[in-house]
């Protein structure tokens, strides 16, 4: 079965965002492809890569996008996997709202998840249990890598002095 994310962003200028989703999906033992696939730059490569994915061994999508922002969109229109937009604030953005509303604002029959404005580590646990819904091993992980957040939050809790 699938259990392989692909990252994908419009440049390498987001690939600081994106990291986030990169070091979570590693973190939850999630094997990963990572490729720079411009909606406006590269619209081949994304042809190819939005119509083939689901061929390639991948579950779910991830695609990072900022200004404009129509790489998620149109890869969800082109593929029949998950697509989880990350609107990224870029050098080109209007405070990323435009990013925002370009990811969130889909048509009706092309859904894609948007997460929040560089909110791509949400972006990578988003993926991780949507592979983790049908896959154990997965979801396990999910599980514990949760239970260690609620841990960190107690912990933080305690160390926490009252005058």
């Amino acid at each position: 079965m699938n259990k392989k994310v692909a990252i994908i962003m419009g440049s390498t200028s987001d690939l600081p965002v994106m990291q986030d989703a990169i070091d979570v999906l590693k973190e939850l033992n999630i094997e990963i492809e990572v490729d720079v696939v411009s909606a406006h730059r590269t619209p081949e490569k994304m042809f190819q890569f939005g119509t083939t994915a689901h061929e390639n061994g991948i579950a779910v999508i991830i695609a990072g996008a900022g200004g404009a922002a129509h790489l998620p969109g149109m890869v969800a229109s082109l593929s029949p996997l998950p697509v989880i937009g990350v609107p990224v604030k870029s050098s080109n953005s209007i405070d990323g709202w435009d990013s925002v509303l370009s990811i969130l604002q889909m048509p009706g029959g092309v859904p894609v998840a948007t997460v929040a404005l560089n909110g791509a580590k949400n972006a990578g646990i988003l993926a991780a249990q949507i592979i983790g819904a049908t896959q154990h091993d997965v979801r396990d992980r999910i599980i514990t890598y949760k239970e260690g957040l609620k841990e960190k939050v107690h912990r933080a809790a305690s160390e926490m002095k009252y005058d």
